[in-house]
């Protein structure tokens, strides 16, 4: 006995001393690790991706709703009431900032949407003037008419009306499950702001340390209640450059590249040293045209902008051909996809003539705003930008290109300062809602997401009858009216849907790329 114990050690300790971290090449840094203040991918992935649980998760294989920290719940025969029972003993982070003295319970979920929901909440008023995003452009505050603790594992939510797409919206990231008793220890601190930048979550991970525009470090979360990383932490290096981050993996500086360009694609092929590892995203890259600006407020103006765009250029351009054409606001694999609907031709003649009738036979002069460094959704901003740039000047419309640091460009954008945007929209659930609520209601108009700034009640109207019911052919209908209006106001210049893509070295196993652009690295063995 002592000898097969002893075997079983000596098997095992060399196992453990195997694991290595896990260095993965990011684009951007984020705007912190408090995910409820803001809406970019690259936020959710440093914080809600990595550091904490919603009480749902989105299973991307299986597509379907899975538990997370409920691990079942129930919804009312009138579907106004929905039942989560969280898992038990699970554990918040203990940090060098916080130890808990307790497990998860219903108080952390009341804490968690009621900052959100009440602006009675003392921390409703501390987020300033981020607000809550998301919450705000779903119109949660409005929707969701109270969240009460029944028991210590038991969380009611009491709808004002049914809503068919409810449980997929929690299983986004700014639906995370926060510590109600950390939070009150900073608010007795008087340290509100350290939510923002200590975050303490129930995720595989927890932060070490951050050093703007240069490194994330995280360890791995001893007590996470799910399946544990397979490695020993890991490490965000910010690399702006998406030609850079595709060196370092060939290098082995680090072990995934995320958001590489096309051509970086494309020579990694070649290398026995690394691997692709891609998938159709569930993603929309578009110019928004800002509807409260003039003249861009006139429809004319928008859709001249629309026919003057050469598509296909840049697609060639930018994305090297790897990503279709955009019509509509998603991909056209979503169901209740509207095929009817094809995209503006480009005719600069016709252009100049919409212009003309607009009372712009000259043209007019307007700005293009873009981020520096490229994405999933814009591999090539600046190219992109004055490709762009060129069309509108075929037309008269002069326009100068604006490149903004991305904290700052969303900032800006969501207080409507800009006038056209390079953005991008990466769904979370596969629910078309996913891109009507947050990108088009008028709700959305107040929380800044609707970068278009456009807020028409009939189309407020058929986003709100989507929501509804959960009759899918209802939705459908409801929907391709909304994609009819949409197109029709020419709110956007649709630019493609892209295929989401990462390199990693060929030692690494384990790690899929998500079509929604969402990071696990729990699978994830580096040999």
């Amino acid at each position: 006995m002592r000898f097969t114990l002893l075997a079983a050690l000596l098997v095992t300790v060399p196992a453990l001393a195997l694991a290595r971290p896990l260095t993965v090449c990011t684009e951007s840094s984020p705007d912190g690790f408090d995910v409820v203040q803001f809406n970019s991918l690259v936020t959710t992935n440093a914080s809600a991706d990595v550091l904490f649980n919603s009480l749902v998760a989105y299973d991307e294989a299986a597509k379907k709703i899975i538990p997370a920290l409920a691990d079942k719940w129930e919804v009312s025969a009138d579907g106004l009431t929905y039942t989560f029972h969280l898992r038990p003993n699970v554990a918040f982070q203990t940090t060098r900032y916080f130890k808990p003295s307790r497990a998860l319970n219903a108080d952390d979920v009341v804490f968690s949407f009621g900052r959100m929901l009440d602006e009675r909440n003392p921390w409703h008023k501390i987020t300033g003037a981020s607000g809550f995003p998301h919450a705000q452009s779903m119109g949660l505050p409005k929707l969701i008419k109270a969240v009460t603790k029944v028991d210590n594992q038991t969380v009611k939510f009491e709808l004002s009306e049914p809503n068919a797409t409810f449980v997929s919206i929690l299983t986004m990231g700014f639906a995370s499950i926060y510590s109600a008793e950390y939070a009150n220890q900073l608010l007795k601190a008087g340290k509100p702001a350290e939510l923002n930048a200590q975050p303490v979550g129930t995720g595989p991970f927890m932060l070490k340390s951050y050093t703007r525009d240069a490194v994330i470090r995280y360890d791995v979360n001893p007590s996470y209640w799910g399946n544990k990383p397979k490695v020993d932490g890991l490490i965000y290096v910010i690399t702006p450059d998406a030609t850079v981050r595709a060196q370092k993996v060939k290098a082995g500086e680090c072990q995934i590249a995320l958001s590489p360009k096309p051509q970086d694609l494309a020579r990694a092929r070649g290398d026995k040293a690394l691997k692709i590892v891609q998938t159709p995203a569930f993603m929309t890259a578009f110019v928004a045209l800002n509807t409260q600006k003039k003249p861009l407020d006139d429809v004319r103006v928008r859709t001249a902008l629309n026919m003057a765009f050469d598509r296909t250029t840049y697609l060639k351009a930018v994305f090297d051909n790897t990503a279709t054409a955009a019509t509509n606001p998603w991909p056209p694999n979503t169901w209740s996809d509207d095929k009817s609907i094809k995209p503006w031709p480009y005719d600069p003649a016709r252009a100049k003539q919409l212009l003309a009738q607009a009372g712009y036979p000259k043209g007019f002069q307007t700005t293009i705003w873009v981020r520096p460094n490229g994405s999933v959704l814009n591999p090539n901003p600046k190219a992109g930008a004055e490709l762009l740039q060129a069309d509108f000047a075929k037309i008269g419309v002069k326009a100068q290109v604006k490149v903004i640091e991305w904290g700052e460009l969303i900032k800006q954008a969501k207080q409507g300062q800009h006038d056209t945007l390079f953005m991008g929209w990466a769904g979370d659930n596969g629910d078309p809602d996913n891109y009507l609520s947050p990108l088009f209601s008028c709700n959305a108009v107040k929380s800044g997401i609707n970068f278009s700034r456009y807020c028409n009640a009939q189309l407020d109207r058929l986003i709100t009858a989507g929501r509804a019911t959960p009759d899918q052919t209802a939705r459908t209908q409801a929907y391709e009216a909304a994609q009819q209006i949409i197109h029709n106001e020419a709110l956007w210049i649709p630019l493609g849907y892209p295929t989401a893509a990462a390199i990693t070295r060929a030692d690494v196993s384990g790690y899929h790329v998500s079509p929604f652009g969402r990071q696990d690295f729990t699978a994830v063995v580096v040999r």
